[in-house]
């Protein structure tokens, strides 16, 4: 029989262990709506400054809601995440956390940008003097418990899912998830209401809200590493007037990658009259990176691409 329940928040954890209770068995075919934490685990609010950044308990960041035991799920099988949809909060936050993100050691200070937004409509929201950033609300963290035992840190990604941050896992999109222990004990956290493909600073719009999905089961097949399919394009919310590009070129990807976001806030800081620091937490939530070139070594191009409609 087919079943909708809830969730809520206080069901979350710091880790993934496979020896964790689970709150809640559901079977193949069930819908469950699931409440969440944000990514600071309720440490930053809506009233937030810039100071409560530099006092975070990071044993207290990355909070998922779970586990939840899937019945008939044995190592082997391939768990099936139907993302139905989001019910979001309205508000969210996006900071320079010292020592993390892709350029720490330009960006050593903390800072921190809090977003208001319609829930309802999702309308873009807006971000300084002229900008407007459209929204996308998805789940950051999301993954199985692993075989190894013992508590691992839900901060890396791992093959059975965890802290991917791929912006594409929205609603109407569908995960697959290898099992590695009996029941798969599924958790999910982390949900953006927007996010830039990479997260450069390493944090998007971290906003709590809570998420439909679907639990299916696909019995002994083998799956390496996770897989998803979307329900269509995924940068229509981007796409609308084009982009600004910057390119990194060179022998090392993540030199690259570095060059095209630093080149960025560069030009950014220049056109629009923001911060450099502003400029980086903008390209986190919405400008995305892609490898351009991976064959003509020795020699890797990445390049970064703005929305244009963020100022338009």
């Amino acid at each position: 029989m087919i079943s909708t329940r809830t969730i809520h928040s206080e069901h979350h954890h710091f880790g993934w262990d496979n020896s964790l209770q689970s709150v809640l068995t559901v079977a193949p075919g069930d819908s469950l709506e699931i409440d969440t934490v944000d990514s600071s685990g309720g440490q930053l609010t809506v009233d937030s400054t810039v100071d409560d950044v530099s006092t975070l308990d990071f044993e207290k960041v990355n909070p998922v809601t779970g586990p939840i035991r899937v019945d008939g799920a044995e190592p082997g099988d391939i768990l099936k995440v139907g993302i139905e949809h989001f019910v979001p909060s309205g508000w969210g936050w996006t900071a320079v956390i010292p020592s993390f993100g892709l350029l720490a050691d330009q960006f050593t200070e903390p800072a921190l940008h809090t977003w208001n937004y319609d829930p309802n409509e999702l309308s873009p929201s807006v971000y300084g003097p002229g900008g407007r950033v459209p929204l996308k609300p998805f789940c950051g963290t999301i993954g199985v418990a692993p075989v190894a035992d013992g508590l691992h840190s839900v901060v890396p990604p791992r093959r059975v899912g965890g802290n991917m941050d791929i912006r594409d896992l929205c609603a109407g999109s569908v995960l697959y998830l290898p099992v590695e222990v009996e029941g798969a004990l599924f958790s999910i956290g982390d949900t953006h209401a927007a996010q830039g493909a990479g997260e450069v600073c390493v944090t998007a719009i971290e906003s709590p809200m809570s998420v439909c999905v679907k639990f299916d089961l696909i019995k002994q097949t083998p799956l390496e590493f996770p897989r998803y399919e979307t329900a269509g394009p995924v940068t229509s919310h981007f796409d609308l007037k084009g982009y600004q590009v910057t390119t990194g070129i060179g022998a090392d990807l993540m030199q690259g990658a570095r060059d095209a976001v630093s080149g960025m806030i560069d030009l950014l800081s220049i056109q629009q009259g923001i911060s450099p620091v502003e400029a980086y937490m903008l390209c986190s939530v919405c400008a995305d990176l892609r490898i351009s070139e991976i064959v003509d070594q020795p020699n890797w191009v990445v390049s970064l691409y703005f929305p244009k409609l963020v100022f338009d």
